[in-house]
């Protein structure tokens, strides 16, 4: 039993994952290389190897004949009887060959070719091993910086980072820990490369898969997931099961499950919103926290039309524009929000544009069903008092839908942006004074009131 090659081919087997049967084939071939240099003829060449005691041997098949021409091919009918006792010409016999006999040039070049067998092995096995976690979230250790580019320590492999992938702000030190998600894995001659991002939407979907137990049980589904990185990513998610809550899933206790991915994702904010097979009702829920009047949605086209209460309208847009984008992104409709002001001159934005008069609305809303006109076209319409109900992380608490008092303050707040100039403020101020107007109330400025006394 050769037991240093045995043990050798175990260490080889456990630390780079490489079969023994490979190795063994590796090293056949490299025996055969070795004749091929040592006689410059392989072809009647065999090697066998003993895969239980690893004992090998190396043989040439040989022709006896009485004249021999070629002394790789053919053995003379003396020398075939010191080898075996009875040969007669003709015969084939296996004349051993003593690897000990092979010069030193034979022998470097066996033992590349070993060493090759086993470089190639390795980097198969490493690219089938990342290759199976592509479009997955992976742990790496940041190393150093390539210009603009960091390269990342996945384990067995190093990804990179490009500058596109990367989250802008973010700066990472060498040695620290990140999650990053696996774009592509690519087989090389240098060895797989690996793709990495921290931009990609599905990274907060596969950190989400891994928080929350009913995501991975399949309790819990997220349907859909906008992000604009280092900002804000809005997520739709729906409940499999009527006694399980999708959102309040996502967010855990006190907020511990959505605060655990904010942190990883360095305080970009996260909203979480039910998904709803209404359009017009998924609308509503995506520009959350912004309150909705009414939503006109054409599910052919595509397009949504939204109309919002005045001093609304900013904080339904976003900070340049971000919530509708996401929203936008979110649904896949393309939406067009007007104040309330505004829809009463647009087009569109009006529920006389729809149905003849509020009796029809009125039917349409308790069948749910979609309005069509004469031409055809359908009008999905939603039409709700009530904000749908969501989570967006980052105000530390949700609002309350039923307590209007202050309500515009914490929601700017929610949003982060500056939701209103003094013009929109002055709106607000009036804003309830017009309605109280049209019920035959006194309202107006100052002046007004005196006449009207």
């Amino acid at each position: 039993m050769n037991k240093e090659l045995m043990e050798a081919l175990d260490i080889l087997e456990k630390e780079k994952e490489i079969s023994k049967e490979t190795l063994f084939e590796a090293i056949e071939n490299s025996l055969i290389t070795a004749c091929k240099n040592h006689f410059g003829k392989s072809d009647n060449i065999k090697v066998e190897i003993d895969r239980e005691t690893c004992d090998f041997l190396c043989y040439a098949e040989k022709e006896v004949v009485e004249e021999v021409e070629d002394d790789c091919l053919q053995i003379s009918f003396e020398d075939a009887q010191k080898v075996k006792a009875g040969a007669e010409i003709g015969d084939i016999l296996h004349v051993k060959i003593e690897s000990k006999s092979f010069g030193r040039i034979a022998t470097q070049n066996a033992k590349n070719v070993i060493l090759q067998k086993i470089r190639e092995e390795e980097r198969s096995v490493i690219y089938n091993q990342y290759f199976e976690k592509e479009k997955d979230v992976i742990t790496g250790i940041v190393q150093r910086y390539i210009g603009r580019n960091i390269s990342i320590n996945l384990g067995k492999a190093d990804g990179i980072l490009n500058e596109s992938e990367q989250v802008k702000g973010e700066i990472f030190r060498p040695t620290e820990r990140i999650k990053v998600y696996i774009l592509e894995v690519k087989n090389t001659p240098k060895g797989p490369r690996i793709l990495v991002s921290r931009t990609h939407p599905e990274l907060v979907k596969r950190l989400f898969e891994a928080e929350v137990t009913e995501i991975k049980d399949g309790t819990v589904e997220i349907m859909s997931i906008a992000r604009e990185a280092g900002s804000r990513t809005k997520m739709a998610v729906r409940s499999n099961n009527a006694n399980v809550d999708a959102v309040g899933a996502c967010v855990g206790l006190n907020g511990a499950r959505v605060n655990s991915i904010v942190e990883e994702l360095r305080g970009e904010k996260i909203d979480i919103i039910n998904w709803d097979e209404n359009p017009g009702n998924l609308i509503q829920n995506a520009l959350s926290p912004a309150k909705i009047v009414a939503v006109f949605a054409d599910p052919d086209e595509k397009t949504a039309k939204v109309v919002v209460p005045d001093y609304q309208l900013s904080l339904a847009i976003g900070k340049e524009g971000q919530n509708a984008r996401l929203a936008a992104r979110l649904t896949g409709y393309k939406i067009d929000i007007k104040s309330e002001t505004q829809a009463k001159d647009a087009p569109g934005f009006r529920y006389e544009d729809y149905m003849d008069d509020y009796d029809e609305y009125e039917e349409y809303e308790e069948d749910d069903e979609g309005y069509s006109e004469g031409d055809g076209e359908s009008y999905d319409e939603s039409y709700s008092q009530e904000d749908g109900e969501s989570y967006s992380q980052g105000d530390g608490e949700g609002y309350d839908e039923d307590d209007s008092e202050g309500y515009e303050e914490r929601e700017v707040n929610a949003d982060g942006a500056e939701s209103y100039d003094e013009d929109d403020r002055e709106d607000a101020e009036s804003y309830e004074e017009e309605y109280a107007e049209e019920d035959g109330a006194q309202s107006g400025n100052a002046d007004d009131r005196i006449e009207t006394e």
